[in-house]
């Protein structure tokens, strides 16, 4: 990729389109209202900006990276595929049973989700796969054969059989007689998608691939058709939920591991800050127009996880959502962005989210239609946004409006002052965002107070300061590109895949043959998916095993060293690993390991190092002044205004102040001083921190 000089970025989110060239090492953006109905459009429209801004012509652009939240939507919305579920007899029900755990201990009317897929659209066959991978009832082809013949009104099939991680022959059985009898049916074999122990993740897991898979081909194909028609001809790869990029083909197969594509893009581009900037813990914080996405970076790398969950039915609440056992960069995700409508429940206390107005209608200042008051509504009342500048002037906002959304919905239920109702609402979603990146620190076992925020997204520099100031975090930067950092993260993204396979084994009965001949196999798989992408650069992989003692329901993830597989070594590694987690080991019991994983990934994009700032700088002069709310007065004051344009490298500006952009806005709280730095990033740092 290094080679590559034209490079686009494009992010489609739930409110905006975003958009990124990057040319001769300078980047241009573009942010465009999202189009829902034919989501390519948007992408057409930020193009051509970008192309007229930058003087690229769009047919000089070599590469395109794109990350959409089309199939994620199309899980939450139940939009996608008339599918059916193939699954071992006995097991048909195991995608409504779930894990029968309470998420909600308490609630006696508690509704579990609805299945991906209903009852009637589960099939059976009588087969059975054991543990260990030993056929404990042959699949009879003939059976397979009589049930292709009910499965004729079906686009997609999840083919879903028990234990077929540890030996996949049925699903191959079943696939190669559903390929001959329905040749135009999507398949999905969930020894393919997620090859991993535990039914329920794993036949969720594949019922959601092939739920969104008709969808996502026949959207990439019209990404195709339509970038050729205006000269586009570069190929088109896809940042997936790992952190990595991927190969058209490779996402129209398993368009599941692109459900957190963006938000992954996000997390890449802060870690590339973060290792600029030379910063061993950070915070991510993205606050898009739909959600605000958290997540933990350590040593320049964003922590991961084996699996996530869509489509939460309780507020976001852990538990009751959707599982997808796939390689994802491990974050919280909350329905907390510039597009999240307040309201105020029967308890008289303010509601924000996870409802979004979008683009369509978009919040009621956008003047599209929307009548409800929204996160951004509130930001406008509150003096925090330029109603004649927003989004570079293309968005002209009404503060009339918003003014009567917020009283509406929130003031005249409350007897609240427009302000007072509109500060209210700014303060449920910052201690919403607040009480999540706690949850999520105290999880992992860390102090906040000891890391750096590092905000983007369109709405995150305006929420930063706050959100810091609840958490106790003395530094904020915020990057150049801020309101369109997921699409500039995946230009900074290797080309990555990570193959992972259920395998057990206890450590008493370790074979290094057999260890190694398990990494060998995940190792070529992983390769082989990057080698579709780029077939010249080197790749370096790294080892996971996921560890328990045994006895334990859950297992860890251990790093594991690129050496010959010894037993001692796994060892050490494990109890390291687990007492940094738990505080202690437990003795006298036998470790088992029970899954394996192996990423392979191209050279990342190093970042240019930044020096650290001078102690001393002079004062910035601000342009113009503008009427911010200030809640330790409980009123607006004048607060100076500078374009981050006109914000000279190494000057200060001490807050309250702003500073405006054309796809954010940057505030600046009481107590903090902001600093321009050499890489164009804007450093909050608390007056009197160390």
């Amino acid at each position: 990729m290094s080679g590559m000089q034209v490079r686009l970025g494009v992010d489609i989110g739930g409110t905006f389109t975003d958009v990124v060239l990057e040319s001769a090492g300078t980047l241009h953006s573009a942010k465009v209202l999202t189009t829902y109905e034919a989501p390519e459009t948007a992408i057409l429209d930020g193009i051509v900006k970008v192309c007229e801004q930058s003087g690229v012509a769009p047919d000089t652009i070599e590469t395109i990276v794109h990350g959409t939240t089309l199939a994620t939507n199309a899980l939450i919305e139940r939009r996608g595929a008339k599918t059916a579920l193939i699954t071992t007899k006995g097991f048909r029900d195991v995608i409504e049973m779930r894990t029968e755990s309470r998420f909600e201990q308490y609630d006696l009317n508690l509704r579990l989700p609805e299945p991906l897929i209903a009852r009637n659209h589960r099939h059976v066959l009588h087969e059975r796969i054991g543990a260990q991978g030993q056929v404990l009832r042959p699949l009879d082809r003939t059976d397979v054969e009589a049930l292709a013949e009910t499965l004729t009104d079906y686009t997609s099939i999840a083919i879903g059989l028990m234990h077929a991680y540890a030996n996949d022959s049925h699903e191959r059985l079943v696939a190669e007689v559903l390929s001959d009898r329905l040749p135009g049916v999507e398949l999905s074999l969930s020894s393919e998608v997620s090859p991993q122990m535990r039914e329920y993740e794993r036949f969720n897991t594949v019922c959601a691939n092939a739920y969104v898979k008709p969808l996502m081909k026949a959207y990439l194909g019209r990404l195709s058709d339509r970038l050729a028609e205006i000269g586009v001809t570069a190929p088109v790869f896809l940042m997936h939920s790992g952190g990595g990029i991927i190969g058209i083909e490779s996402a129209a197969e398993f368009p599941v591991r692109l459900v957190e594509s963006g938000p992954a893009g996000g997390a890449i581009f802060a870690a590339h800050i973060a290792k600029a900037h030379g910063l061993d813990r950070v915070l991510s914080f993205d606050m898009g127009g739909t959600t605000a996405k958290i997540c933990l970076i350590k040593d320049g790398t964003p922590k991961t996880a084996r699996t996530f969950e869509v489509a939460r039915s309780y507020r976001f609440k852990k538990g009751s959502g959707m599982p997808i056992s796939i390689p994802v960069i491990d974050m919280v995700e909350i329905g907390a962005g510039g597009g999240s409508l307040a309201h105020v429940d029967v308890m008289r206390q303010v509601r924000v989210g996870p409802e979004s107005a979008g683009s369509e209608p978009g919040p009621a200042c956008y003047q599209r239609g929307g009548a409800l008051p929204a996160v951004t509504d509130a930001d406008l009342v509150l003096g925090r946004l330029d109603p004649d500048d927003f989004a570079g002037g293309s968005i002209p906002l009404s503060v009339d409006a918003s003014t009567k959304a917020v009283a509406g919905e929130v003031g005249g239920k409350l007897d609240m002052d427009p302000v007072t109702a509109a500060y209210a609402v700014s303060e449920v979603v910052d201690e919403t965002m607040a009480n999540a990146a706690r949850a999520h620190a105290v999880e992992n076992g860390e102090d906040l107070a000891t890391y750096t925020m590092i905000a983007f997204g369109g709405a995150a520099p305006i929420h930063a300061g706050r959100l810091a100031e609840k958490l106790g975090v003395e530094r904020i930067l915020v990057p150049h590109g801020a309101g369109v950092g997921s699409a500039i993260g995946f230009l900074r993204a290797p080309f990555s895949f990570e193959a992972t396979r259920s395998t057990y084994l206890r450590m008493s009965e370790f074979s290094a043959t057999f260890v190694a001949e398990v990494l060998d196999a995940l190792q070529k798989e992983a390769a082989d998916f990057v080698r579709a992408c780029d077939s010249t650069s080197p790749i370096s992989y790294e080892t996971k095993g996921y560890f328990r003692y045994v006895g334990q329901g859950w297992e860890i993830p251990v790093d594991l060293p690129d050496s010959p597989p010894d037993p001692e070594q796994y060892r050490d590694r494990f109890e390291s690993a687990y007492e940094a987690l738990f505080g202690r080991v437990v003795h006298g019991l036998d470790i088992e390991i029970t899954s394996w994983s192996v990423r392979a990934a191209t050279p990342a994009s190093q970042p240019v190092a930044v020096g650290a700032p001078d102690s001393v700088g002079a004062v910035a002069k601000t342009t113009s002044e503008r009427d911010l709310y200030l809640a330790r007065e409980g009123q607006h004051r004048p607060a100076g205004v500078l374009h981050r344009d006109d914000f000279d490298i190494g000057t200060s500006l001490t807050g309250p102040s702003i500073v405006t952009e054309r796809e954010t806005t940057i505030i600046v709280p009481h107590g903090f001083a902001a600093t321009a730095r050499a890489d164009g990033c804007i450093d909050l740092n608390r007056e009197g921190a160390s």
